[in-house]
């Protein structure tokens, strides 16, 4: 019987085949995900922020900001079996949901760069970007399968990716 697990805002979290993990309507934030094709184990997290330099006193939540959510993953999925030096990464999200003035100049590019800064802590870790469906201006609703790998992507009004 496959379980669908749903990562919130800011939440990360692991499957084995044949659960799928899942997290609703992306915006700006980035869904990256990690999968181990021998084990087929496979990974989510939420990033919201950029830095954990943007966390507020007491809030530190790993999940949240790329720099920090994206190590833990790692070591959730090391946790559950995975091998660090097999693991692949899928982003999806960073759209830039917001902009001002008839030039669409887009306030602050958070979702840019989310993008750039999930990049940026994958290549630091080694990991491999083997897909991403990132950027628009539409929100994504993502599915990881721990059976296969894939990244299922849905938008409203838009056909259904998978990468």
């Amino acid at each position: 019987q496959m379980r669908t697990v749903r990562v919130g805002i800011a939440e990360s979290g692991v499957v084995v085949n044949p659960d799928s993990v899942t997290t609703l309507g992306l915006g700006s934030c980035v869904g990256v995900t990690l999968y181990d094709e021998r084990k087929k184990i496979g990974g989510m997290v939420h990033v919201m922020l950029l830095s954990t330099e943007l966390a507020k006193g007491g809030d530190f939540n790993k999940s949240k900001f790329a720099d920090s959510g994206v190590p833990d993953l790692v070591d959730q999925m090391v946790r559950f079996g995975a091998d660090r030096r097999r693991l692949v990464a899928k982003m999806a999200g960073g759209a830039q949901m917001f902009s001002v003035g008839g030039s669409g100049e887009s306030i602050l590019k958070i979702g840019s760069r989310n993008v750039e800064a999930c990049r940026k802590a994958l290549v630091g870790l080694g990991i491999p970007i083997v897909a991403e469906d990132t950027g628009g201006t539409w929100g994504r609703t993502v599915v990881l399968f721990a059976e296969s790998g894939i990244l299922e992507i849905r938008a409203i009004g838009r056909a259904k990716n998978q990468i």
